[in-house]
């Protein structure tokens, strides 16, 4: 399926603001979330100069930015240096834009590179000139930016992430009823990258999407795991084991030391790592601060890679020998983990509580003193059915800490129909 580019509105306007600005502007984001495609899009009709980064020795980077770009900097002078090309541009005396697109390759072989742009944006760089440096290692893009000892720290005028998109958004794009339970199942798998929204055909189900990312012969998503971690600079084989196991429901550090037969602390450094790159994100019980408790949940960030632990990996040797009702049994529990998320995603504020065997889907403030405690259920639900697990809520509630500490609690329960009150943003691939 051909996705048109229709809008990227809030990143195009800091395009724009840029643009006008000059200097440096960061564009980062995870491999396929659409980076190029919207860089692409936005200079196309400005003229912009674009190339992007190849892996390989430094003069063969530098031989393919030049070639890239070489037609509109008017010049029959071919630079030795990354300095020397930076004097080049500098010659050019019409406003310019350039953006050099993973840019952490061209740092991987020259890590002098940093240094030479700094004396440039200091020294050399024309007024009416605006760099744009893009890259999709998240962990290499915030060490080269964001780190008090390197030499572009501070240096740009924004750094500007582009995320993943919405349900909304991927409704929008495919062409899909944003109510349907089924569409949601869909984004699901794909999640919020517009590039696996390729494979997404209306009339397709949810388990034909399945098996044309996943599931069958040579399949789009198989090594995308380990294309990420790659990006990311995680070697070796532990990040995937450390995965599996979470995809496979440990999500306390002690149980993936269990499961890992390893030390708790043999894993710190590894989750760290997962958690700057955004693969994993970390939750802490809600009213409790990060500093004092030691409560920590490790989850898988993204949908698709979700999804890849959680079902494909366990499942991919006996997938073909399911019924169609298993398959969809799969499916359907994993969409309720997606769901939850994006059920709590409306709620800047809200966050799961937990403690000894009692836990809450998301509670958060309502007013000071007084909470709202959400049970989130993936079906739709009858008003007698949300009227007897909201009963169960109130009594599993009385058993919590919690509930000494906010007498004042409103109880709701969420199903289904939540997705006909999608307050996410609309913006498409």
């Amino acid at each position: 399926m051909n996705l048109e580019f229709t809008n990227r509105g809030a990143e195009l306007k800091e395009l724009e603001a840029a643009a006008k600005a000059g200097g440096l502007l960061v564009v980062f984001g995870r491999r396929r979330v659409g980076k190029t495609r919207l860089l692409a899009h936005w200079l196309e009709p400005r003229g912009g100069l674009y190339s992007q980064a190849i892996e390989g020795a430094k003069e063969i980077q530098l031989d393919q930015v030049f070639q890239d770009v070489k037609a509109q900097l008017e010049t029959n002078l071919v630079p030795k240096t990354w300095a020397e090309f930076f004097e080049l541009v500098s010659l050019r005396k019409k406003p310019l834009i350039l953006c050099l697109d993973e840019f952490p390759y061209l740092v991987a072989s020259d890590p002098t590179l940093p240094s030479v742009i700094q004396r440039w944006l200091e020294h050399g760089q024309p007024k009416q000139c605006l760099l744009i440096l893009a890259g999709s290692s998240t962990r290499m893009m915030n060490d080269l930016f964001l780190n008090r000892a390197a030499p572009l720290y501070n240096r740009a005028r924004k750094l500007l992430q582009v995320k993943p998109m919405s349900y909304k958004a991927f409704c929008q794009a495919c062409h899909l009823d944003p109510t349907d339970m089924q569409s949601f199942n869909r984004f699901a798998m794909a999640g919020g990258i517009p590039k696996y929204w390729e494979f997404v055909e209306p009339a397709q189900s949810a388990v034909e999407l399945a098996e044309e990312l996943f599931f069958g012969f040579a399949p789009y998503l198989e090594q995308e795991p380990a294309r990420i971690l790659r990006d990311e600079g995680i070697a070796g084989m532990n990040a995937i084991s450390l995965l599996e196991t979470i995809g496979r429901g440990a999500e306390k550090p002690s149980e993936m030391a269990a499961r890992m037969a390893t030390r708790q602390t043999n894993l710190s450094r590894l989750l760290q790592q997962l958690l700057d790159a955004s693969i994993l994100e970390r939750e802490f019980p809600f009213a409790e601060s990060a500093r004092s408790t030691k409560k920590t949940l490790y989850r898988i960030h993204d949908p698709t890679l979700r999804f890849w632990f959680r079902v494909y990996s366990p499942h991919r040797t006996r997938w073909h020998r399911y019924e169609p009702a298993e398959k969809a049994r799969l499916l359907h529990e994993h969409a309720a983990t997606v769901f939850e998320d994006f059920c709590r995603s409306q709620h800047p504020d809200a966050a799961r509580y937990w403690e000894g065997n009692l836990e809450f889907d998301f509670v958060r403030l309502d007013k000071p003193g007084r909470v709202i405690v959400t049970e989130v259920k993936w079906r739709r639900l009858s008003a007698a059915e949300k009227a007897q697990i909201k009963d169960s809520l109130k009594e599993t509630w009385q058993e919590s800490t919690l509930s000494r500490k906010y007498p004042s609690v409103e109880f709701e329960v969420v199903d289904a129909g939540a997705l006909a009150a999608d307050r996410s943003g609309t913006e498409s691939a």
